[in-house]
């Protein structure tokens, strides 16, 4: 990446979770405004250093000198040094220490304690996730809106309050055990879902694939199945459904980056690799009695990545597992999924019924465009223009924009 503001924009993706982690690990979880705010102060030393003076050899590592830097002075500064390490030091036994909590081991054992704080039991569920989504993963808060299907306001005012509640509850940052350790993890693993489907399906205007987050939460997904203590099926499986989706990136838009349907795509283009790999961890995550959506969810997506063609798709299996997981996860999501594999495997008109009867998706496009789908197959082109129009203008997608307005002037 040759512009500094694209690099910086990256790294800030990929380095700022795990530099909040460490700093929090230093300071405390009840400063957590602090390190985020040395890492925000590091990143715009970038951008103000890097268009005139080049970017460094290794911009990551430059990043984090900065922010230990400043890490060190806030500690000399307000003499914290003592109540951190517990004994009086000097300069250069507290640079070391400080070094310390920069190695690698250090780093990844920090986001996971993070993960797990910002999942405190004390802490509402909805503001446990979207603390994972802002610190972890550095998500915008219209971001977190997006993907909570809420407000602005709403999402600054949980992570107020939940931040308030770090302060006043004296939150520790470690990796639970015992009979909490399986509450903990769900929210955990909510989160990184989230964080995956954000990067899916971008709520940016102009990308509708946002590489970086996925990536992001599949390396999260991989550090809890890497450490003895959360290494549980379901992270696997949610780990495996992130593969098989992630296999399918280069063929899902055309060099200009329009949208390619499922049916239309090259399969060729998929990524064996990945694919084998989902398969790897999906088998990893039979262990145990439970059946997750994690596990429902990647099953489907399997059966998508290991059909030959669209045609030999087999749709039925597909909505038996829907059927499953809407029991398991009643949502209108899962229902206007189910929807559409409806719709493959017994015909357009039962799909039309079933989205009919779906609740609380009027200002989704998603609901909107499957409508039109559905008309248009069923040959009523005036509902189908109705509802092509709608799903325009409830998508920021440029490239959703784009499709949709294909669909609608092929109608007759």
């Amino acid at each position: 990446m040759s512009e500094p503001h694209t690099l910086v924009a990256h790294l800030f993706r990929h380095e700022a979770g795990r530099m909040v982690s460490v700093l929090a690990t230093m300071l405390g979880f009840d400063r957590i405004g602090i390190a985020e705010d040395i890492v925000q102060d590091a990143m715009v030393q970038a951008l103000r250093n890097w268009p005139f003076q080049g970017i460094p050899e290794n911009p990551s590592a430059w990043l984090y000198r900065v922010a230990k830097n400043k890490a060190l002075d806030l500690v000399r500064r307000e003499k914290l040094f003592r109540q951190i390490s517990g004994e009086l030091a000097s300069e250069h036994q507290q640079a070391e220490m400080m070094e310390r909590f920069f190695f690698e081991e250090e780093i990844n054992d920090s986001q996971l304690r993070m993960l797990f704080a910002c999942c405190h039991p004390s802490l509402p569920f909805e503001s446990q996730v979207a603390m994972c989504l802002k610190i972890l993963c550095g998500l915008s808060i219209r971001e977190i809106a997006n993907a909570f299907l809420t407000s602005e306001e709403t999402i600054t005012k949980r992570l107020y309050r939940a931040k308030e509640k770090v302060r006043s509850n004296e939150i520790r940052l470690e990796v639970p055990s015992g009979p909490q350790l399986p509450i903990r993890v769900d929210a955990v693993l909510k989160s990184i879902y989230l964080l995956f489907n954000e990067g899916y399906t971008s709520s940016h205007p102009d990308t509708l694939i946002r590489q970086d987050l996925c990536e992001e939460a599949m390396r999260l997904a991989l550090l809890l199945t890497q450490n003895p203590q959360t290494t549980v099926p379901a992270a696997h499986a949610l780990l495996a459904l992130m593969c098989f989706q992630v296999a399918r990136f280069d063929a899902r838009t055309d060099a200009s980056g329009a949208i390619v349907l499922l049916k239309d795509q090259d399969r060729t283009h998929w990524n064996r690799d990945l694919i084998a790999q989902g398969k790897h961890q999906l088998a990893a995550s039979a262990a145990g009695n439970d059946l997750t959506e994690y596990h429902l969810e990647a099953i489907i997506a399997m059966q998508h990545c290991i059909a030959p063609s669209y045609q030999a798709t087999s749709w039925s299996d597909i909505l038996r597992y829907y059927n499953i997981l809407l029991e398991r996860k009643p949502s209108p999501v899962v229902a206007l999924n189910r929807a559409v594999a409806l719709a493959e495997a017994e015909g357009p008109m039962e799909g039309l019924l079933a989205v009919l009867q779906i609740k609380g998706l009027d200002t989704s496009q998603y609901y909107h465009s499957i409508l039109g789908d559905l008309y248009a197959q069923l040959h009523q082109a005036d509902r189908a223009r109705q509802h092509y129009q709608a799903a325009i203008q409830l998508t920021s997608s440029l490239a959703e924009k784009q499709l949709l307005q294909k669909k609608n002037e092929q109608l007759p």
